[in-house]
């Protein structure tokens, strides 16, 4: 992804793109999509402004990930870049039929939509990603063009996950929820054919079919034969169910003089034990050189899913051949059986097919050709319809004075930096757009970064950022100091992968033992021994049922017991702890016994236990029971 930015001397104004997910790196389907988007704005000679609402890197931490996030990669290709950071936590599932429309968009998000507009009046029309940030659109100033990009149909989306006996981990709504949500916009984007029908019978307001343009990086050739198959893809539930059934298909008598089935992308990373005979993978690459260097053949074997599959027009506009299903070649119109097949096990035989029949190989790979023509051809219509709409409704403005770029932005790098030394640690913030490393080998592993919640101040929304790394250093002798109450994510390599060693970690939490916490409660110690406590307090109640990789630091003075979390037992009655949630998201609290252990003498005097997980910071006051 280069410079999104018009030709020198336009005179067209800036458009705002909001978007749940980052643009850089460019590492999933709908990530792609957003790129493609800016991409046809920045040809059709609009400057844009990137809003991210940093709903993915909440995602991730929940589940022990850190967020792949690029903001330096964002700030070299947009005129501005903003990050929206809400206290909320979203909700990922539900215990109504459906989400509500205006579930996954709090109030943060249209708060920003005001203080931009207070700032860029000049500001000619606002595209937001997903038809549940389109409440957003109703903070946008009257002479705005509003814009919904779909991405994918939401109504309904939950029953394609039945026949697994699943339940998505993504958004889905009702007919009425996605017609309310689609009616706040002006202009409706649907990125297939099908999905543009469908929007239209839901609302009156326009619907015009976008489907990405993929440029084309390299021509296609016939492969002298089938050595290898490949399947890209992010970790998202479609792709998992699809490439899980494919995988044991694939693999089931698989024989040497068979191709051998490669998979790369983050997928990977929730693939682990499928590798065996005829099945390999290649992890996360940064370049999609790569991959396609090593696959003669892509593979599409969708079971469900919505929108357009990224993975198969990225895959053409390689010059690969593609087999798939039907739901995996959606949106492109495909007419050749290898492109309309019923399941997992018609791909494979597809496969094996042209894998011993050069002839068939040959048409195979003609079709996908032509199927990549007819493709560009409806994309690159589309783009000039959606310019001209967007020409028209700007010519009748008064022209706007278009702020350039600030001429320094390439060279920002690293702003202040400040360590922290005590208890055997070195602590060392930077603050910097660099949001990318887990690891600083000058530094040493990350361990937090600053959150800014809150509205309407330039400095909430600026994408820099305070980054604390650790390292161990036995020269740092003294206690370690409070940091005071910071607002903080914590990172997985401290939380759940523990890479820092135990009087490392335990400095840590005696450093952020002041942070902003998720949610806060009372506890009373009822018993203790010499390496074991027992507290009675209030949990947020998702904490209490299932297995949740946890943290847990005794703080008493100056230093910090790590503790290891035993059993959880629920309590019949509440007893008269306090408890506060912090987030207005979290489960009604429980009346639970906590049994932790220490490796070392506990503390005569506790004063509070910080209980962390994967996304959540917790604070425990504790007392001695009288009784």
């Amino acid at each position: 992804m280069g410079l999104l930015m018009p030709a020198a001397g336009t005179d067209k104004p800036a458009i705002l793109v909001l978007a749940p997910m980052p643009a850089a790196p460019v590492s999933a389907g709908n990530r792609r999509r957003l790129v493609a988007t800016c991409e046809a704005l920045a040809r059709g000679g609009f400057t844009v402004d990137l809003a991210y609402y940093a709903h993915e890197d909440q995602v991730y931490r929940r589940f022990g990930q850190h967020p792949p996030t690029n903001f330096s990669g964002m700030e070299r290709s947009f005129r501005n870049v903003f990050l929206i950071e809400a206290r909320t936590v979203i909700p990922l599932k539900t215990r109504s039929n459906a989400f509500g429309i205006d579930e996954w968009c709090p109030d943060e998000v249209g708060d920003f939509v005001t203080w931009y507009f207070s700032q860029y009046p000049e500001t000619g029309a606002v595209l937001v990603n997903y038809v549940f940030l389109s409440r957003a659109l109703e903070r946008v100033p009257p002479g705005v063009l509003t814009l919904i990009d779909t991405h994918d149909r939401f109504a309904g989306r939950q029953e394609q996950y039945r026949p697994f006996r699943a339940e998505p981990n993504f958004f889905y709504t009702d007919e009425a929820g996605e017609a309310a949500g689609l009616s706040r916009a002006d202009l409706v984007l649907a990125i297939q054919a099908a999905e543009a029908r469908g929007f239209a019978a839901l609302t009156d307001r326009r619907v015009l079919l976008l489907p990405p343009h993929f440029p084309t990086r390299r021509p296609f050739t016939v492969a002298e034969r089938v050595t290898r198959i490949g399947f890209l893809g992010h970790g998202n539930d479609p792709n998992l169910f699809s490439i899980g059934r494919f995988v044991r298909t694939w693999a089931q008598d698989w024989t040497p003089g068979r191709p051998e089935l490669v998979i790369a992308g983050e997928i990977c990373r929730s693939l682990r034990g499928v590798e065996g005979p005829g099945v390999r993978l290649l992890g996360y690459l940064d370049r999609l050189e790569d991959f396609y260097d090593q696959a003669d053949l892509i593979v599409a074997p969708m079971l469900m899913g919505s929108g357009l599959k990224m993975k198969v027009g990225e895959a053409l506009s390689f010059g690969r051949p593609v087999i798939g299903t039907e739901i995996g070649l959606e949106g492109f119109e495909p007419t050749e059986a290898a492109h309309r097949c019923r399941d997992a096990e018609a791909v494979k035989a597809a496969v094996l097919a042209v894998a011993r029949d050069a002839e068939a190989l040959a048409r195979v790979t003609q079709a996908s050709a032509a199927l990549y023509e007819r493709y560009a051809q409806t994309a690159l219509a589309a783009e000039a319809e959606l310019i001209g709409l967007l020409d028209a409704h700007h010519s009748g403005r008064v022209p706007p004075s278009p702020r350039p770029r600030e001429e320094d932005r390439d060279d920002r790098g690293i702003g202040a930096t400040s360590a922290t030394r005590g208890a055997g640690l070195v602590l060392t913030y930077e603050t910097s757009t660099r949001s990318l490393p887990a690891s600083e080998p000058e530094y040493g592993v990350l361990v937090a970064t600053e959150r800014r919640s809150g509205s309407g101040r330039a400095e909430v929304y600026r994408p820099e950022r305070r980054r604390w790394f650790a390292r161990p250093d036995a020269a740092a002798t003294g206690p370690m100091p409070d940091l005071g109450a910071l607002d903080v994510a914590l990172s997985p390599e401290w939380v759940r992968d523990k890479i820092l060693p135990a009087p490392a970690r335990a400095a840590l939490a005696r450093a952020f033992a002041g942070m902003r916490a998720d949610w806060e409660s009372e506890g009373r110690i009822v018993g203790r021994t010499a390496e074991r406590i027992e507290i009675a307090t209030l949990l947020p109640g998702v904490l209490v049922g299932g297995s949740h990789p946890a943290a847990c630091f005794l703080i008493a003075g100056d230093g910090a017991v790590e503790l290891r979390l035993e059993r959880v037992t629920p309590l019949q009655l509440r007893g008269a702890e306090a408890y506060a949630d912090r987030t207005g998201r979290l489960p009604a609290p429980l009346p639970v016994s906590l049994g932790l252990r220490a490796a070392e003498p506990l503390p005569a005097a506790p004063a509070r236990l910080v209980f962390l997980t994967d996304d959540g910071i917790g604070r425990i006051a504790l007392a001695e029971d009288a009784a």
